[in-house]
């Protein structure tokens, strides 16, 4: 049975998505949830897009143990020097270059010849061979590649050191026999390609990610390249859940497995669409609220008999359990706390699991049961808006009705400790928050989504809200969650804008004007 590699780029080609920023916490958070899933290969970012991206990827080659840590780079010296500095401290450094192939990349973009690319593959990967022993060349855009060329380009690439030769559908283009082709191609004609990995990675714009990446299994590829919920640019990734699954439950098939922890897959999947802010739809495959839900009576007559007759995947396979039993309440202790934690895959500080218990202290006291799902969300929530929180809620009043107008008076303490205080009234008493926030912060946004759903059932249900906020062309998500969903709202609102504070401060976007004074005055007026 051949061992497929995954190869995840959740926090590079993933983070691409559209509204997509994730922090520096947020991505070592997803970064260990993967090493813990098991994959080979984290694409931890694009170390010289940004000093961020620099950073965090940084971070995570130090912290995360057990796995390959990669960056991608352009095919020029600065970005793989970057990716170098960035990924060296990893036990096992990976750097990814790249350059386009097709035609119409060279033309249009590169403005090169083949001759040209050819110099350029064989210039910069020898490079980057002498810095890491573990190089990655993808030809962008080789699904448009004429054949002839796409070899040249692999002879050159495996010449001079690449370990692994990538062949991307960049623009999710082609069908699967089509891509499968390529691969077996390559296979005949490219001298010294038993000696590499070939790897596939595929996009969804016209929904062949998943099966793609499977044809490319057929065909012998030895590394495929997905995302956590197939997120990415434009349509998406492949699915690293649909292909961990679809290769554990027909292995039969495909004579191909992966070597995931796939308990850890639900856990991953729920970690990355909180701290995205992308939803996953109900009816996505393994990981969808309704993947293992039955409606129809003739389904569910025959679960209820024999769960083959309509499961091929039994939930307990992706980490799902029953989250509706109560697992810790108010009397529990500390040490209770910690090893559930651990159990779900959190690992804290003592001074995180102090706040964090505190945090669990006050929901027991609101919540009559608390579940898995509730420990996860307020985890979650605690621990992703610690590294951008300028402003915290200090108090929050709504007045509202049928018959009254909405107002929201809303306290607000800032990082230097100064507090602002301000009202507002709205078409209704979202709207009133929202407006109340942003005549504290002065940030100039439009909200273009607003969303809120129950983390769990029961009229004491943890409340999760997800806002998208749009700041010149920059659009930045917020999340957070509560009891009572008012409060959840204006911690979403506020999250998204605190994010976009940040940026500014870290000179990333451009300045939005001063904290109004005469809120802080009014504040100081009244003691």
């Amino acid at each position: 049975m051949r061992k497929i590699d995954i190869f995840d780029t959740t926090l590079r080609d993933g983070e691409q998505s559209p509204g997509v920023n994730l922090s520096h916490v947020e991505k070592l958070d997803i970064a260990k949830q993967l090493a813990r899933l098991g994959v080979q290969v984290i694409e931890a970012g694009f170390a010289a897009a940004s000093p961020g991206d620099f950073a965090a990827v940084r971070e995570i080659a130090r912290q995360v143990k057990g796995v390959s840590i990669c960056s991608l780079a352009r095919s020029v010296q600065r970005d793989i020097d970057q990716a170098y500095e960035a990924v060296k401290e990893s036990e096992h450094p990976r750097i990814h270059v790249f350059l386009a192939t097709s035609d119409i990349h060279m033309k249009h973009k590169l403005r090169m010849s083949r001759d040209q690319v050819l110099e350029q593959v064989e210039s910069m990967v020898k490079y980057t061979k002498s810095l890491v022993s573990d190089v990655q060349f993808s030809a962008e855009d080789a699904g448009r590649t004429d054949i002839d060329f796409l070899c040249q380009v692999a002879e050159v690439a495996i010449r001079n050191g690449a370990k692994v030769f990538n062949v991307p559908d960049t623009v999710g283009y082609l069908t699967p026999f089509e891509y499968a082709e390529i691969f077996r191609q390559l296979r005949k004609r490219v001298s010294g390609i038993e000696h590499v990995k070939l790897s596939a990675h595929c996009h969804d714009d016209l929904g062949m990610a998943v099966i793609n990446s499977l044809a490319a299994v057929e065909a012998g590829v030895d590394q495929v390249e997905v995302a956590v919920n197939g997120i990415g640019e434009r349509a998406g990734n492949a699915a690293l859940e649909e292909i961990a699954l679809a290769l554990e439950t027909r292995k039969d098939y495909y004579q191909a497995t992966t070597v995931l922890d796939l308990s850890q897959i639900t856990r991953a999947s729920r970690l990355v669409s909180k701290l995205t802010g992308m939803i996953v739809p109900p009816n996505k495959a393994i990981v969808g609220a309704n993947a293992f839900a039955h409606e129809s009576g003739i389904h569910q007559d025959g679960v209820l008999k024999e769960k083959t007759t309509y499961e091929i995947i039994r939930p307990e396979t992706v980490g799902l359990t029953d989250n509706n039993n109560l697992v810790l309440g108010k009397h529990s202790g500390r040490h209770a706390f910690r090893e559930k934690l651990e159990s779900l895959g959190y690992e804290l500080s003592e001074e995180e699991l102090l706040v964090t218990f505190n945090k669990f202290k006050e929901l027991c006291d609101k919540k009559k049961t608390v579940s898995d799902d509730d420990l996860i969300a307020l985890v979650d929530d605690e621990h992703a808006h610690k590294d951008h929180e300028y402003f915290e809620i200090e108090y929050i009043h709504i007045s509202c009705g049928n018959q009254a107008v909405p107002t929201a008076t809303l306290r607000l303490r800032a990082i230097d400790g100064s507090a602002y205080q301000e009202a507002a009234v709205g078409n209704g008493a979202v709207d009133a928050i929202f407006r109340a926030i942003d005549r504290i912060t002065q940030v100039p946004v439009e909200l273009l989504q607003y969303q809120i759903h129950a983390v769990t059932g029961g009229q004491d249900a943890l409340g999760e809200a997800r806002v998208q906020v749009k700041h010149d062309l920059f659009i930045q998500n917020g999340r957070g969650t509560s009891t009572d969903i008012l409060e959840a709202s204006a911690k979403a609102y506020l999250d998204a804008v605190n994010r976009l504070i940040i940026k500014d401060l870290k000179q990333q976007i451009e300045p939005v004007g001063e904290i109004e004074p005469a809120a802080k005055e009014r504040v100081v007026a009244n003691g």
